[in-house]
């Protein structure tokens, strides 16, 4: 027979979920209205809670953004890590690049408001707010760079190109997505689809042309 929780422990589950709550609202209302447009009285609205019961939870309103950017970058890294962790052996290096461009993708425009949030918000957080945040961006970095070194060492990426430049301009690209895409005109497996045809045939050795016959 299933143990009944203790009071204690009820109680702990119910301010886990509140928390919880209240860092998808947050999340939401960060997305949508930017760091300086963020009030505390807007997530408590969309969390369906009094603004005071916020500070139950976290300090201050900077307090609460500073996690909703450190998870949204973080849960990006987990979600791209264990993408590539599913896939079988012998996944060649340019298809492990498509599948860390669609991870992207759909983590940042159909998965999570975390994502959106920690990504359009980046350059207008203050920097004392990104000390964890950077660190979980240098950590996703490290997994595109292994995935761009590998990439080079198997001749699939073209010779006139810089490595590092085309990796910051493939995520530049994937991360502006988040302010123009309008899902009404294009659903997220289109942006997916068309995304990996831009950076697979950015990156990939161009066929020499062919030799004409002399005469």
């Amino acid at each position: 027979m299933p143990k009944k929780p203790t009071a204690v422990e009820a109680s702990d589950t119910k301010a886990q979920r509140t928390r919880v709550r209240i860092l998808d609202a947050a999340a939401r209302v960060l997305s949508v209205k930017g760091y300086a447009g963020t009030r505390l009285t807007d997530v408590a609205q969309q969390a369906e809670l009094q603004a005071p019961a916020i500070y139950y939870y976290f300090k201050s309103r900077d307090d609460l953004i500073e996690e909703v950017m450190f998870c949204g970058i973080s849960d990006l890294r987990t979600y791209l890590q264990d993408a590539l962790d599913a896939l079988p052996a012998g996944v060649g290096s340019m298809d492990r690049i498509m599948v860390a461009v669609e991870s992207h993708l759909q983590h940042e425009l159909e998965l999570s408001d975390y994502a959106r949030a920690s990504i359009r918000n980046s350059g207008q957080i203050p920097d004392h707010l990104k000390t964890r945040q950077k660190k979980e961006e240098a950590a996703y970095d490290r997994i595109w760079r292994g995935l761009m070194k590998n990439a080079v060492a198997d001749g699939q990426i073209r010779s006139d190109l810089d490595d590092r430049l085309a990796q910051a301009l493939v995520l530049g690209a994937l991360n502006w997505a988040a302010e123009w895409w309008d899902p009404r005109r294009n659903s997220v497996q289109t942006m997916v689809d068309n995304a990996k045809v831009f950076v697979r045939h950015s990156l990939i050795p161009t066929a020499p042309p062919p030799a004409r016959r002399r005469r």
